[in-house]
């Protein structure tokens, strides 16, 4: 059998700084139209893995559009672009008058998470629908964590290490639980519509915030290990110069580690962490493969722009600004993988059928 080429999509969490990695995406795709190549980015991509913000880009990019063509995603790059730029604002939304609502409904509220998930599940409910991950347009692996079985959860439509078929979910509340960042919104309850029973799921960024191994190993579950892999991994960007100071630290007990005035530090150096870390094995392992290759891109921060909650327009500014410089750094770069996208996309064979809505309603 001939070795094929299949090319892997990893995006990780990071909150409103997702739209870092999707503005990378959007001069990836804008380079593909010009050179002939329309029609979406899970025509170029076999796979996609996303955590967090990055699952919600992921299943954007490979959802079927309830009610669109055939083929069409749940939703383009433009549209994408304008959920990071303008509706962040409403999802991430703690004015003075939120807060007191939030009071009287919750009095006793301290330990409260810091935002109502409503605006988002709203969102979620109007792009995706009822379709579920069975029906996706590429392969797909989101993470997150059930803290209830007290496990990682990794939602796929590939397969299970016995070959059987994954367990499905609905993709908006797939996305939900990969977006239930702790402390920011509560966990998510979901349903497993292979098992017919509710799963208490939150954010996979709680132990992998960076996703290039796990979508790496989904491919191998695929029977992808005898194929030339080329994984492209996005960061969301990070603030080297922006540090917990030891003399704050010491003071802040359980509450100030989980504060979000803060940063929420906790998360965040968990996050932080395993991203680095993940990127440095990656960059190990799979440069001791030699039927893969490994690109990762990330942005460097201002040190208030590491907030994932941070939608207030001069940080969008900076957000756009922190992509264009890794745009222009990388322009050869990302020339060549448009032209490796290209003739993947003019030769690819895919593994699935014909695309059928599975769990619509």
């Amino acid at each position: 059998m001939a070795q094929k080429r299949r090319f892997i999509l990893s995006i990780d969490g990071g909150g409103v700084r997702g739209l870092i990695p999707l503005r990378i995406l959007e001069t990836l795709e804008n380079r593909l139209n010009q050179r002939g190549i329309g029609a979406g980015l899970h025509k170029v991509f076999d796979l996609m893995a996303g955590t967090s913000t990055g699952g919600l880009i992921a299943a954007g990019l490979s959802a079927p559009r309830p009610g669109g063509n055939m083929g069409e995603a749940a939703a383009t790059i433009a549209e994408l672009r304008a959920f990071y730029e303008r509706d962040a604002r409403d999802i991430f939304n703690n004015s003075i008058t939120t807060r007191l609502a939030r009071a009287v409904t919750n009095p006793y509220g301290l330990f409260d998470e810091t935002y109502d998930a409503r605006p988002l599940e709203k969102l979620l409910k109007e792009r995706f629908g009822w379709t579920s991950m069975a029906s996706a347009l590429t392969k797909l692996v989101l993470t997150a964590y059930d803290i209830e079985q007290r496990k990682a959860v990794f939602m796929t439509n590939g397969l299970e290490e016995n070959g059987s078929r994954p367990d499905d979910y609905y993709f908006w509340q797939a996305v939900r639980a990969t977006t239930a960042a702790p402390s920011f919104f509560e966990p998510a309850r979901v349903e497993n519509l292979t098992r017919k029973r509710d799963e208490a799921l939150v954010d996979g960024g709680v132990f992998m915030n960076d996703p290039a191994v796990a979508a790496y190993l989904e491919a191998r579950k695929i029977g992808w290990d005898q194929d030339e892999i080329v994984i492209l991994s996005l960061g969301t960007g990070k603030a080297p110069e922006r540090p917990f100071p030891y003399k704050e630290a010491i003071g802040w007990g359980g509450l100030g580690w989980m504060q979000p005035s803060k940063g929420v530090p906790i998360l965040s150096i968990f996050s932080d962490g395993q991203s680095q870390t993940a990127a440095y094995q990656a960059a190990h392992l799979f440069g001791d493969l030699p039927n893969v290759t490994y690109y990762r891109l990330n942005a460097e921060l201002a040190p208030d722009g590491e907030d994932m909650d941070n939608a207030r327009p001069g940080n969008i500014i900076a957000l756009n600004g922190a992509a264009d410089v890794v745009i222009r750094d990388n322009t050869i770069f990302l020339d060549d993988l448009a032209d490796m996208l290209k003739e993947h996309a003019e030769n690819r064979e895919t593994d699935a059928g014909p695309t059928e809505l599975v769990h619509a309603a």
